[in-house]
């Protein structure tokens, strides 16, 4: 099939986002085809810049959350650096932001006064727990959103304080959920000739991820108690993780799959015994079923014997990997669910793709990241129509920012 034109080529995104929820909704935008102008506002740039490996002004952090975008660096206290951004605003599609509510508006820049300038724009707004209600004005980052979620209670050990996952589960979903409607914004604006405002927030988010518990919690309060389950499911058994030689193994068994792991255990009589007949009864004997299963898993040399065993049943399970041993999974590689890109002052290393793979788009690795301001003048001609005297009377005023290494002023027309 020949390769289509990306698909979002053609949109123009202003990213007002730093660190990962919003920029990785405009991450995912500018890698299909957006061109999104990343505005940093300060001579340090977005935050973490300064995270990961850093090197000659870039970090693996900021080219990860980053690529696919350009850096237009730019003193927003100034009053020119206002009136330069409202002044692109009728050639831009999508807006996006991720400080605390309130503070876009503050700049000048809120969505009501946007939509005057440009009625067909679209603007997200991502936060911690949202635009509106009681705890809106509260400062917020990932886990603050997982712990008002109800999530950050379910993780860990019941004898045990909550444990908190060593990466950014609520800000990258959130991002991807964001990408997912201002797509959607788009689609509606290109019918109907009118924008919207998006509200997204990490709490959302995170309260999205409850697949069963928050119906039956409000059918059945008095009796439903969610409950931490340390490494077994809450629900189901036999699921969880379970010890072998040499590391974990993860099943998730469902109730017609039972069958075929006693066959695979050479024990057909579990199928029939009291104790484990239905899923109800093997989550209350499970301790018993865990100590069979894992009495089971040491009778073979390693862990990868063991889930053969298992694959011969087609019982659902995988070995539990760690972050190592799934960078270099031939899986991963084969899918670019792991790719090898290129800056070109950081070097060659791995990066995640997109979550989704698109027929017409391979996943892309011809990946760049800017360093701050160092499109300054392309943006702003581009955009703006501005000469290089204009751009050059800009830097001059300290209206625009670079980052030291690219800092020298464009020359000016003679």
């Amino acid at each position: 099939m020949e390769q289509q034109a990306l698909m979002l080529k053609g949109y123009r995104v202003l990213d007002f986002t730093h660190f990962v929820a919003g920029p990785t909704c405009t991450r995912i935008m500018g890698e299909l085809g957006a061109d999104v102008i990343k505005v940093e506002r300060s001579l340090e740039g977005d935050h973490v810049r300064q995270l990961g490996i850093v090197k000659d002004g870039m970090s693996t952090y900021y080219f990860q959350h980053s690529h696919s975008k350009r850096s237009l660096g730019i003193d927003l206290r100034n009053p020119r650096a206002t009136a330069l951004i409202l002044a692109m605003i009728p050639k831009i599609d999508v807006v996006v932001e991720n400080f605390a509510p309130g503070v876009i508006a503050s700049m000048g820049f809120d969505y009501a006064t946007l939509s005057k300038i440009n009625p067909k724009l679209v603007m997200c707004s991502i936060s911690a727990t949202g635009q509106s209600g009681p705890l809106s004005k509260r400062p917020g980052y990932d886990f603050i959103g997982s712990a008002f979620a109800g999530v950050t209670d379910l993780l860990g050990e019941p004898d045990r304080p909550p444990i908190v996952p060593t990466m950014a589960i609520g800000d990258v979903s959130t991002g991807v959920a964001a990408a997912m409607a201002v797509g959607f914004a788009l689609l509606n604006a290109s019918r109907t000739g009118q924008g919207q405002y998006l509200d997204a927030s990490l709490l959302d988010t995170y309260f999205h991820m409850h697949e069963m518990a928050v119906p039956v919690l409000s059918m059945r309060r008095e009796t439903f108690k969610p409950r931490r389950n340390g490494s077994q499911h809450p629900v189901g058994s036999p699921s969880g993780v379970f010890k072998a030689n040499g590391g974990y193994i993860m099943l998730l068994v469902q109730q017609h799959e039972f069958p075929r792991i006693a066959r695979a255990m050479g024990r057909p009589d579990l199928v029939a015994d009291e104790r484990f007949k239905s899923n109800g009864r093997r989550v209350r004997n499970n301790a018993a079923l865990k100590t069979i299963i894992e009495d089971w898993f040491a009778t073979f040399p390693d862990r990868d014997s063991a889930i053969a065993a298992l694959d011969q049943e087609r019982v659902p399970c995988a070995p539990v990997l760690t972050l190592e041993e799934a960078v270099d999974h031939p899986h991963m590689r084969a899918r670019k669910t792991v790719r090898r890109v290129s800056d070109r002052t950081l070097g060659e290393f791995d990066l995640p793709s997109l979550p989704v793979k698109f027929s017409a788009w391979p996943d892309r690795t011809d990946l760049k990241a800017s360093t701050l301001g160092e499109d300054n003048e392309a943006v702003l001609s581009e955009v703006l129509d501005l000469s290089a005297d204009e751009i050059a009377g800009l830097y001059a005023e300290k209206v625009l920012i670079k980052a030291p290494a690219a800092a020298k002023p464009p020359a000016t027309a003679s």
